[in-house]
């Protein structure tokens, strides 16, 4: 004789069928709204045809009209390529992203260095309208496509001596005409404190406008920090060294100005 189990389920506590299917809406509702782990969400790659699919759209982006893909594209600061704006937009196609590596230096329990497809791999990307402006005194609305740097950062375990972050440009004077005269010190760095860099706001960034990003306008990746540009983003690629540090480290900017002026 076959025994039946008894759960101690009451009818009335049985999830309806309608209910049951449409958990998935209730899912991709949640993540949307940042109540669950993003665990539906693809992981990120660089997409073969050159565009996003299916982009998240980041809730908190600005409302206001982004500037148009050839303004954002033809006005930018990439002295690796020229020191006028519009010259790395000219001169950038020399710069090969593929295959490309980051390195990771430093106060951190997990060193090493990743191939950009390692980097993104566990990290979904969403599309983020973010207002710059600039110490020249000019700004620009772009929409980006990218995820927290605080989630990539996390990966390499900063210990407790990190303290700031420092981020170093890739420096190549047969792809990057720029290199070859002493505009700058090379390679491109910059520094955030371990607090900027992990701020909920800074991205790790490989698109814009749904679309891989231009050369010019730092591609393969680069760090975007809402509300700055120039000197105070990222608008470089970064290739060989992402430094967590103890101590507070000059970055161009800087070095730049401690040269150009004579202290009295």
């Amino acid at each position: 004789m076959s025994s039946r189990f008894d759960a101690g389920i009451k009818p009335s506590e049985i999830t309806p069928e309608s209910v049951f299917m449409s958990r998935r809406t209730v899912l991709a509702a949640a993540v949307a709204c940042g109540l669950v782990p993003s665990a539906m969400a693809s992981a990120a790659t660089i997409p073969a045809d050159g565009t996003f699919p299916d982009l998240q759209k980041w809730p908190d982006s600005t409302t206001e009209k982004p500037a148009s893909f050839k303004d954002i594209t033809t006005y930018n600061n990439f002295y690796e390529f020229g020191t006028d704006k519009g010259d790395p937009a000219v001169n950038a196609h020399t710069l090969k992203t593929s295959p490309w590596s980051v390195q990771v230096t430093g106060e951190c329990g997990k060193p090493g260095i990743l191939t950009l497809e390692d980097v993104l791999k566990p990290h979904a990307l969403e599309e983020r309208i973010y207002r710059h402006r600039c110490v020249e005194a000019w700004s620009m609305v772009i929409p980006w496509v990218g995820f927290p740097l605080a989630d990539l950062l996390k990966r390499f375990e900063p210990n407790s001596n990190a303290k700031y972050v420092q981020f170093f440009s890739l420096a190549d004077k047969q792809q990057m005409p720029g290199v070859r005269y002493p505009v700058l010190q090379w390679p491109y760095r910059e520094g955030l404190t371990i607090a900027e860099a992990m701020h909920p706001l800074t991205l790790a960034t490989v698109g814009l406008y749904g679309k891989v990003l231009p050369n010019q306008s730092g591609a393969p990746i680069r760090i975007v920090i809402r509300g700055s540009t120039g000197s105070r983003a990222q608008n470089r690629s970064f290739e060989s060294n992402s430094r967590a540090a103890s101590r507070r480290r000059a970055g161009t900017w800087r070095l730049r100005a401690s040269t150009a002026f004579i202290r009295t």
